[in-house]
């Protein structure tokens, strides 16, 4: 994401006040949590995902499912919340998704989602708060 301007941008210094050290490795370090580590993966309830360091928007709460992986899943995201990037690490070509708003590292999405997208956003638990309706 160097290079990139994002419309919310804090130092390192700002970053690391605001987030655990967990959501800084992961949202700004491009980390992933333990798979099944995240209570959020498990939230049922109406309401509206948002990224942990910028509050936007991100995913709406009926957009999600289950996809067995350990991740909170989604087959869309709130519209222009999220931009992608390719992703070479560990070996692999992936797309990674990051927050338009503040260029967080939130996950990965994938071309086995359920219809009508067939997409999985495999998200970071950590990276998201939830405010239920």
């Amino acid at each position: 994401m160097s290079g990139h301007e994002f419309p919310v941008t804090f130092d390192e210094a700002e970053w690391r006040k605001r987030l655990t050290p967990e959501q800084y490795h992961i949202m700004r370090e491009h980390g992933t949590e333990r798979p099944g580590s995240c209570a959020l993966n498990h939230e049922k309830r109406p309401g509206m995902f948002r990224c942990a360091g910028c509050d936007q928007e991100l995913f709406v709460s009926r957009m999600k499912f289950e996809s067995g992986t350990g991740w909170p899943s989604f087959f869309d995201p709130v519209e222009g919340s999220v931009e992608t990037t390719v992703d070479r690490t560990w070996g692999m070509v992936r797309t990674e998704v990051h927050c338009s708003r503040c260029g967080s590292h939130l996950g990965h999405v994938f071309e086995d989602g359920p219809p009508p997208t067939h997409l999985r956003y495999c998200i970071n638990g950590v990276a998201l708060n939830f405010t239920p309706d």
